[in-house]
């Protein structure tokens, strides 16, 4: 029912990401709400007391609904993933006949992703450096120095950062052995200016290739806007370790900046979107196995109701962490105050902080894998990815919440639940 803008990127972006997370929330909710009511009404109905007297260990009874439950969940998602897929490619034949094109070169495909080297040990030494300079001349009091050393990393940042007018930045990019020279790349761009142009986009000189070295190849002029990302191809121009450098040249009468996170990334073709679009609902399925695990753990020990609140409740909070990520981020509960400096934060925070950041820890394990994006944007799943995923999610987090929950079911009292409401 959802209509695109008519090209392939939003085409995709529009069909998958919206059906893909409608499927993924409708599933994971029915999945936590039948967790919970399966073992918990049969605790509050007494049924589960005729399974527990045959020779059968409880183990045994809550692992066969665990595996009832995901079975149950992989039949839904086989259904729902394969009507995805057919829709996708019948309604891609409704496109324009250059954005299929587009659409079978750069979004139905699986791409991976080449960055520049990290830069951070480097920054942080040169921070370190000037910070002892400083000091050297004007010393500053304790309080002080946490900021301080913000200060000159944010510079020494901003250097590694900035592209002056008339000035050129050049990123070294190692490709992996196994990249295709046959294929193009894609050279995925995105740089903020602190002022807008009166024409609202600033020049971009690109080139390719090192002199003498490689074969070299310039693009035409291109009129790019800021603060968005811009993906356009590029021949394979490597050298014969499979260094890859691209220059970029500001032609314009202002600064640009290119964030180390996201300002140059070179996507290069790993494989076909079927066989990714499969492992990308593998990851799915094991979110979908988390929920099922989290779901029984709570009925294992709460009545029907009470479990199915704290599995929404905790599922809540994995979903919207960002006050948690902010408390962590700044150190305290109340804001930090620069001017204050430690004095300004509260003493709940000795306590708070490092609980938060711990749940953070735990969150990320499974929020790390963001398979409905990926898709979207043509963006390789791995076999690792995959392995990672199945890993984290199902047997460690899974693996810990499902023993507890074992445990609890094992030792609690079946014949006085008919008392308890």
């Amino acid at each position: 029912m959802i209509k695109d803008d008519g090209t392939a990127r939003g085409f995709t972006q529009i069909l998958l990401t919206y059906t893909l997370s409608t499927i993924a929330a409708l599933l994971g909710l029915s999945t936590l709400w039948l967790a919970c009511g399966t073992l918990a009404r049969d605790i509050e109905e007494c049924q589960i007391q005729v399974v527990a007297t045959k020779p059968i260990a409880r183990w045994q009874i809550w692992l066969g609904k665990w595996l009832g439950l995901v079975s149950l969940n992989a039949a839904l998602l086989a259904i729902s993933g394969a009507s995805v897929f057919c829709l996708l490619q019948w309604r891609a034949t409704r496109l324009p006949a250059s954005e299929q094109k587009i659409l079978r070169s750069e979004v139905l495909v699986a791409r991976g992703s080449a960055k520049e080297a990290d830069s951070t040990q480097e920054i942080e030494t040169e921070t370190d450096r000037l910070l002892k300079e400083r000091l050297a001349k004007n010393p500053v009091s304790k309080a002080d120095l946490a900021e301080v050393r913000k200060q000159i990393h944010e510079q020494v940042k901003a250097a590694f950062q900035v592209v002056g007018p008339g000035y050129s930045r050049v990123w070294e990019i190692n490709l992996p052995k196994h990249v295709p020279r046959d294929r193009p790349l894609y050279l995925r761009i995105k740089f903020n200016s602190a002022d807008q142009s009166t024409s609202g986009t600033f020049v971009g000189l690109w080139q390719v290739g090192v002199p003498q070295k490689t074969q070299l190849y310039r693009f035409e002029p291109m009129s790019l806007s800021p603060e968005t990302f811009h993906e356009f191809p590029s021949p394979a121009y490597a050298d014969e370790n499979g260094l890859l450098t691209i220059t970029f040249i500001n032609a314009n009468n202002m600064s640009l900046l290119f964030p180390l996170e996201d300002g140059m990334e070179v996507l290069y073709h790993e494989g076909g979107f079927a066989l990714n679009f499969a492992r990308g609902l593998g990851i799915i399925f094991c979110w979908m196995a988390l929920l099922a695990t989290l779901g029984l753990a709570s009925a294992s020990f709460l009545s029907f109701p009470v479990a199915a609140f704290l599995s929404l409740a905790v599922l809540t909070l994995t979903l919207f962490t960002g006050p948690l990520a902010s408390a962590v981020s700044e150190g305290t509960l109340g804001g930090y105050n620069a001017e204050k400096g430690p004095q300004g934060r509260l003493p709940i925070d000795v306590v708070a902080i490092p609980f938060f950041r711990a749940i953070l820890g735990v969150i990320n394990l499974a929020k790390q894998f963001s398979p409905i994006d990926s898709l979207s944007t043509g963006r390789s799943i791995t076999w690792g990815q995959l392995s990672l995923a199945l890993g984290q999610i199902v047997l460690l987090l899974g693996g810990i919440l499902g023993l507890f929950g074992i445990v609890v079911f094992t030792r609690r009292e079946l014949a006085t639940a008919q008392g308890t409401q």
